[in-house]
């Protein structure tokens, strides 16, 4: 990002396009001084009298072009040319704001054209336009938030489901950084101590001994673990579980994908075939987002466009985190629908014998041993609250995102932990062989810089640039 924290900086917090009400935000040392020039209180008192973290009325209003860059702290002496609109501001004075700056933020109607009016004055008269992501970095920078909090920022506006959403509530209030620090502020005691004892290894003073270390090393590398083995659902939980739906032509795949919607989004005809694309849409099952993916019938074909549809089918089916096998309940079992059943042997899966309201055959079939099963009609619905269930308890332990332990959600949490965890097993294998204080050092301190970076303790550059590149401009 171009500036610094000497920058003012504004940005239209709110989304794009029309509404109610729109806010500019403005955070920085010449906050008052940008909003200035465009806010007129209508108690007539200046601007930079106003108590901090109260609603004021005011007018909003294009200063007089040969005014503009004089940027004076009494809005009396800058003339109007033209009035935008009515507003309420506030400001908040630091470090009691968001970013701890300085910040007033401008609540106007929501039309684009005065948002951008306001922000065009603000500029001139001082302030630049803030860059992707910029409001929090800043709230990270100022300590106001950790890199892990700042994350969870993101998390909360892009939560698609009401278990994603508590998740990153709890990580916005420091559950996960707890843990962490934690974990870490005890390695980096064992570090004092090694280190301490390479140094001194002349002199008479007493050090943790083994067993005290190794005791301390286990208890951090135990929580890593367990923080590592929450990921996998936890991940689920943040962006959804992908679900694909697989079985031969005319087993009633687009028909559970429409019941499952309560909508007729997939053409559903007696055709074999008529499924040709990857159809995807979302369903909120009790709190999880789970992406549905409709998928071409599985059989050999030489149409071209079919035999692309079942190319995508495969490449879905590579990356569902579960697979719902549809197989006709009222017929026996095809060669096709044998080789399904074996090929996702391997993998989470659903076998669903579909169409059980109409005399079934394949209840007693061998070839469903082993296979979690379950009887459904897509047509009338039979079963499938029931299959909705257990589809959920296997994506998502039974009380999993209710559970009072820290839940990972994070890519790159997820792999500072697996190096934190790879680096305190090398430590204790270390310790326990009797190897050098040096060799014990590295691994430890290894593991405390990958804990550091969860929380931004460590960090870089580029890591802060590729975490706030993802926020949108106004936060």
């Amino acid at each position: 990002m171009r500036g610094g924290l000497e920058d003012t900086i504004c940005a239209i917090a709110t989304p794009m396009g029309e509404g109610g009400i729109g806010i500019v935000r403005l955070s920085g040392p010449q906050s008052l001084i940008a909003a200035s020039q465009v806010v007129r209180l209508r108690s007539g008192r200046p601007l930079t009298s106003v108590a901090s973290h109260r609603l004021y009325l005011a007018d909003l209003v294009i200063p007089a072009a040969d005014k503009r860059n004089e940027r004076s702290l009494d809005h009396d002496r800058t003339q109007a040319a033209g009035l935008l609109d009515e507003a309420l501001v506030v400001y908040m004075k630091a470090p009691r704001s968001f970013t701890a700056e300085d910040v007033v933020e401008i609540q106007s109607h929501g039309g684009a054209l005065v948002l951008e009016l306001i922000c065009k004055v603000c500029v001139e008269s001082g302030a630049r336009m803030a860059e992707p992501g910029e409001f929090t970095k800043r709230a990270f920078l100022n300590g106001r938030l950790d890199l892990s909090q700042a994350e969870a920022v993101l998390d909360t506006i892009r939560a698609t489901s009401t278990a994603g959403l508590h998740i990153a509530q709890r990580h916005l209030r420091g559950e996960l950084t707890r843990e962490v620090d934690q974990a870490r502020s005890s390695l980096l005691t064992v570090l004092a101590h090694v280190e301490a004892g390479i140094d001194f290894v002349d002199e008479d003073i007493a050090f943790l001994q083994r067993d005290e270390l190794v005791r301390i090393v286990k208890e951090a590398y135990a929580v890593v673990q367990k923080l590592e083995a929450t990921a996998q659902e936890g991940r689920i939980l943040r962006e959804g579980a992908r679900v694909v739906i697989l079985g031969r032509p005319n087993v009633g795949k687009s028909s559970l994908l429409n019941r499952l919607l309560r909508e007729d989004r997939a053409i559903v005809t007696a055709i074999p075939g008529t499924t040709r694309d990857v159809i995807e849409e979302s369903i909120d099952l009790h709190g999880v987002m789970i992406r549905l993916i409709d998928t071409a019938g599985l059989r050999d074909t030489d149409d071209l466009v079919e035999r692309e549809g079942i190319k995508r089918t495969r490449a879905a089916q590579g990356e569902a985190d579960l697979l719902l096998v549809v197989l006709d309940g009222t017929v026996p079992l095809t060669s096709d629908d044998r080789d399904l059943l074996e090929a996702v042997n391997d993998r989470k899966h659903l076998v669903l014998l579909n169409k059980s309201d109409l005399p079934q055959t394949l209840a007693t079939e061998a070839a469903l041993t082993g296979h979690l099963t379950y009887a459904i009609s897509a047509t009338t619905g039979l079963g499938v609250e029931r299959m909705k269930s257990a589809l959920r308890a296997q994506l998502v332990s039974g009380g999993f995102e209710g559970a009072e332990s820290v839940t990972v959600t994070n890519v790159r949490h997820r792999d500072a932990l697996r190096r934190a965890g790879e680096s305190l097993d090398q430590a204790l294998e270390s310790v326990q062989g009797g190897m050098a204080g040096e060799l014990v050092s590295i691994d430890v301190r290894a593991a405390a810089d990958a804990l550091g970076e969860i929380t931004g303790t460590i960090t870089t550059d580029e890591i802060l640039a590729q975490i706030f590149s993802e926020f949108c401009i106004g936060k």
